[in-house]
């Protein structure tokens, strides 16, 4: 997913986390830095994406990281430059560290 931010104006890509009138989660970066992330990964360097919030009075379009003719989508120049798909990484970590605080007040026993 690719959200365009106005005020200042900026564009962000990653994974939404969590969409609602407040505003827009997401884990991602910001597509300035996407060559960056991508050389960062191929490199095996670790991921350091964090989770940012932007209020919905920011967010002026969302759009879904597809390719265009014969432009590749993010999502698929982040596979080819570092042979690996994106998405668990964007997601994985939220979804380890979710599951960690769920656990933590259920009381921390998962076996149950």
């Amino acid at each position: 997913m690719i959200a365009t931010l106005t005020n200042p104006r900026e564009k962000f890509w990653g994974a939404i986390l969590h969409l609602a009138s407040e505003g827009l989660s997401l884990r991602g970066v910001d597509v300035a830095s996407f060559d960056n992330l991508a050389s960062q990964i191929k490199n095996g360097e670790p991921f350091t994406s964090g989770v940012v919030f932007f209020p919905m009075h920011r967010v002026e379009r969302m759009e879904l990281d597809l390719p265009e003719g014969n432009i590749l989508s993010l999502a698929q120049r982040f596979a080819e430059k570092t042979g690996q798909d994106p998405s668990p990484l964007l997601v994985s970590e939220f979804l380890s560290s979710a599951r960690e605080k769920s656990g933590a007040r259920s009381g921390g026993d998962e076996s149950r």
